[in-house]
């Protein structure tokens, strides 16, 4: 029975293999909502940005705009 230790190993190796993947992805998981959280508000905050210069450019627009009674 000389293959009984590699069998044993090779079956260790598969284990521990196993565990890494299982750890792996737990890891990429949360990466991957965390990733999608920070552009999720990245992209809150830009369009509050454009928001905002679109109003300050119609508020601008109106100052410049002359008065119709004079």
């Amino acid at each position: 029975m000389p293959y009984l230790p590699a069998i044993v190993l090779a079956a260790l190796g598969v284990l521990l293999l196993l565990v890494l993947l299982a750890r792996t992805g737990k890891v990429l998981r949360g990466f991957r909502r965390t990733a999608s959280m920070v552009a999720t508000n990245t992209q809150d905050r830009a369009g509050m940005l454009r928001a905002r210069s679109a109003a300050l450019r119609v508020a601008f627009a109106e100052r410049r705009r002359k008065p119709e009674n004079q």
